[in-house]
């Protein structure tokens, strides 16, 4: 279970800003300051805190508050030949996550693997399994990777009419439920599904192969997945899969994203467990929570 933190701050002025903090409490002894949704402190007791006078605070980070970064080694990176040998690397390399892509050659112009290799898969590790079905006819594929061991499983926004029942049938098998959206596709159609999804996965690069270079255009997507987490106070998981490597991992956490999916990224590396220790360390140094309890001197 990840465990709220207290972290010491400074304000350097009363009132002053800190950026990017939303409606969380701030306090010291018997005064209490609020931070509203444009960063403003509030006053709570003046004379306790005189104008021009450095204050030292505490504050308590919730769950809530602060997404865990989970990094997600995708197979599909993996050498086809030695599927198991990658994965007892995936299982010793500190990663929470096996992403495994789920092509059907319609949805995608690309054939991946099938409910039978997860299954031959799953004795090897007790690592979350993230099934994500790029198929045109996920309903017919739901059971099948339930029973081979997904613990997750992913569909997209794109099947239009057909999405909201998806999303309550994997609900109804037991399994956690994420929705995707594809580059050209705007985020927007992804919003009257949000409560009812425990992940949404911005995609990156246009799904298909892996190795593509990361397309800077889906970062507002992003951002506007964050936005409406805050907003709505829902605790949906951002993922992000495509072109996720060391040097676009930082603007994706940024943007708000805290499951970074990496196929050649991560797999493409000598060292499974210090690609990961790495990647993690970015995303976590560009975590926006994190960076932002620096608070500014007002001007």
């Amino acid at each position: 279970m990840f465990r709220p933190f207290r972290a010491a701050i400074l304000l350097f002025r009363y009132p002053g800003r800190c950026r990017g903090l939303s409606c969380l409490r701030l306090s010291a002894s018997t005064s209490e300051f609020w931070l509203s949704r444009t960063g403003t402190v509030g006053k709570g007791d003046a004379a306790a805190f005189p104008v021009g006078c450095p204050v030292a605070l505490t504050l308590t980070l919730s769950p809530a508050s602060l997404a865990r970064m989970i990094i997600a080694p995708s197979l599909l990176a993996a050498n086809f030949g030695r599927f198991a040998a990658d994965t007892g690397r995936f299982d010793q390399s500190g990663a929470e996550w096996l992403h495994l892509d789920i092509m059907d050659g319609h949805f995608v112009p690309n054939l991946s693997f099938g409910p039978q290799l997860v299954k031959s898969l799953r004795p090897l590790t007790k690592k979350f399994f993230d099934v994500h079905l790029m198929c045109s006819k996920p309903e017919i594929l739901l059971e099948p990777f339930v029973k081979a061991g997904a613990d997750q499983i992913i569909v997209h926004v794109e099947l239009g009419d057909r999405v909201e029942g998806l999303l309550w049938k994997i609900k109804s098998l037991g399994k956690k439920v994420g929705l995707a959206v594809n580059p050209p596709t705007a985020i927007e159609n992804a919003r009257p599904f949000l409560d009812h999804i425990d992940l949404l996965l911005v995609m990156t690069v246009t799904p298909g192969f892996g190795g593509q270079p990361f397309i800077h255009e889906c970062v507002p997507k992003i951002q506007q997945a964050a936005a409406w987490k805050r907003e709505l106070g829902l605790d949906y998981h951002i993922e992000v899969d495509g072109g996720i490597t060391f040097d676009t991992v930082g603007e994706c956490a940024r943007a708000g994203a805290n499951v970074f999916v990496s196929g050649t990224g991560i797999f493409g590396q000598h060292s499974l467990k210090a690609a990961v220790k790495k990647m993690r360390g970015i995303a976590e140094k560009n975590d926006p929570v994190l960076a932002d309890l620096q608070c500014e001197k007002p001007r």
